[in-house]
């Protein structure tokens, strides 16, 4: 790609030339399989929040009394938990992100964990309101 147009409007071609340009070249994008600190975490939290959605569902279908024994409890806190960290490390991401995505911060991780999350602790907080009424 050709950036002397951008540096050629400021004299002695030391800046660049419009604002829009100062922003394409500051947010500087990673290679698509760069494995970055805020992709890693980012990723870790979808992982934590998918794996509260799977025992919430568990969870949830054993306090119907549709598969195993048991009430589901533990499996509904466990889902619960699993959800609000999900959600916690993912909104973590997302607020020290200082770009958008490509940019190898992690923010579509964190704004996955966050949507993921949010469905585990609604699994849970189901599976355990529906366990404490057959007890």
């Amino acid at each position: 790609m050709d950036t002397r147009h951008l540096v050629a409007a400021v004299p002695g071609g030391l800046g660049p030339a419009t604002p829009a340009a100062a922003y394409v070249s500051a947010q500087s994008a990673v290679d698509p399989y760069t494995l970055t600190t805020g992709r890693l975490v980012g990723t870790v939290a979808v992982l934590v929040a998918l794996a509260g959605v799977v025992v919430g569902g568990l969870a949830l279908a054993r306090s119907a009394g549709r598969i195993g024994t048991g009430n589901g409890r533990r499996g509904a806190l466990v889902a619960l938990v699993a959800g609000l960290t999900g959600m916690l490390t993912g909104g973590l991401v997302v607020a020290a992100a200082e770009g958008g995505p490509g940019t190898g911060y992690g923010i579509v991780g964190g704004f996955a964990a966050l949507a993921i999350g949010l469905i585990a602790a609604v699994l849970g907080w189901l599976a355990l309101t529906r366990s404490r009424r057959t007890v």
